[in-house]
């Protein structure tokens, strides 16, 4: 099912899908540290033109079929790089999150890092399809819950092997 996952560039007509994708309650709730006010349009295409604009990020349109299901992002924190996605809430389940992640890690030097709300149990199943270990904790406030949320600290080592999205 995975098989038909592809990445390419993000062009400009894929924001409009990746700002639908980011109306979903559920999606906001689990991502947890998601944006204040997913409505805003105006802040979501202010978000948008950082990241595009910003050479140290990598980021990828996630597509299936054709479709835009969704988008991976690697991007600079301090001096650790750290990965994130998106897939479209009505695509979950079908192993596009992992199988886009694993195509990203493919284009990535390691280590690599990521983060999860402690209870996002599909957040973290993905990371751990791709390679990924706890490495520590953190808590911080989340738009998408209103409230301080724990979460896991991954990592992906420099010595794992390839894994996920086969």
């Amino acid at each position: 099912m995975t098989s038909d996952v592809r990445l390419r560039p993000v062009r400009e007509d894929d924001l409009v899908e990746f700002f639908l994708h980011q109306q979903d309650p559920e999606a906001n709730r689990m991502a947890a540290f998601g944006p204040a006010d997913p409505s805003d349009h105006r802040e979501f295409a202010r978000h948008w033109a950082r990241v595009l604009t910003d050479p140290a990020n990598l980021v990828r349109t996630v597509e299936v079929d054709g479709a835009v299901v969704g988008h991976v992002t690697a991007f600079p924190v301090d001096d650790l790089t750290e990965v994130s996605y998106w897939i479209d809430p009505a695509r979950w389940g079908r192993g596009y999150a992992t199988a886009a992640l694993a195509a990203l890690l493919r284009e990535l030097p390691r280590p690599v890092h990521a983060r999860a709300a402690k209870d996002n149990a599909a957040s973290l199943a993905v990371l751990r399809k791709c390679g990924f270990v706890v490495v520590g904790e953190d808590s911080g406030y989340a738009n998408g819950r209103g409230a301080e949320v724990e979460e896991w600290l991954l990592e992906l080592p420099a010595d794992a092997p390839e894994q996920g999205g086969h």
